[in-house]
C-alpha cells in the first residue's frame, strides 16, 4: 500500500519514538522505500541518526556510573543501566567481530559483550566472573545487532552475585548466559 509522504513521514516518527534503536535499513523494509528516502525523511524531521539517537537515549534514560571497569571497556554500547539491577547494551556485528569463510560471529565475542555487561551491572569497585554457564541458541551473522539484557537475580550461597544476561536478534534469543561474580565486598574472600 503507497502511503503519501507526510503519513509516512508521520508514521516514521512515531516507530522510532517507540524503538529508538530500529535501523534506517530496517525502516526502509517496513515502509517498502529506498535507505535514502528513509534518511531524507529522517533529516527532514529532525531525527538523528541510529548512533546520537542511542547516545541520547543513554545519556537520558541513565545517569549511574559502571564503577567495576571504565565504561569503554565495556564491549558493546552501554544503553540501560541500573545498577545491581539491570543493564542493556548492544553490538553490531561487523566483518571484523565474524569468521572470514562463513561470516559467523565469533563466539567470543558474543560471549565477551555479555560478560562485560554482567561485570559492568556490579555496583562495586571490583568485580569478577567466579564461574558462568553459557549456551548459544543460534549463530549470529555478519550485519546483524546482538542486544545483551542483564538482570541482576540475587545471591548464591557463597555471597556471589548471579548475574542473567540473555542476548537477542531483534526478539530472537541467540545466547543465554549466568554469571557468578565475586566482587570486593563479598563477605566471603575466597572465589
Amino acid at each position: 500500500m503507497k502511503r503519501s509522504k507526510v503519513e509516512r513521514q508521520s508514521m516514521l516518527k512515531e516507530k522510532i519514538e517507540l524503538t529508538p534503536f530500529v535501523t534506517d535499513e530496517q525502516l526502509a523494509k517496513e515502509f517498502q522505500v529506498s535507505i535514502q528516502t528513509i534518511r531524507l525523511d529522517r533529516m527532514e524531521l529532525a531525527i538523528p541518526e541510529l548512533r546520537e539517537r542511542i547516545k541520547h537515549v543513554a545519556t537520558n534514560q541513565w545517569n549511574e556510573t559502571v564503577k567495576a571497569l571504565p565504561l569503554e571497556e565495556v564491549i558493546g554500547e552501554v544503553i540501560d543501566l541500573e545498577l545491581d539491577e539491570r543493564a542493556i547494551s548492544i553490538m553490531d556485528i561487523t566483518p571484523d567481530l565474524v569468521f572470514s569463510r562463513n561470516k559467523i560471529a565469533r563466539g567470543h565475542h558474543i560471549f565477551a559483550q555479555a560478560n562485560s555487561l554482567a561485570v559492568a551491572v556490579i555496583n562495586d569497585e571490583l568485580a569478577l566472573t567466579a564461574k558462568s554457564n553459557l549456551k548459544f541458541t543460534r549463530q549470529v551473522n555478519e550485519g546483524e545487532r546482538v542486544i545483551a539484557k542483564a538482570i541482576v537475580k540475587g545471591k548464591d550461597n557463597r555471597d556471589q552475585t548471579i548475574v542473567e544476561v540473555n542476548s537477542y536478534v531483534e526478539n530472537e534469543l541467540v545466547f543465554t548466559g549466568e554469571f557468578f561474580m565475586f566482587h570486593s565486598s563479598n563477605d566471603k574472600g575466597e572465589i
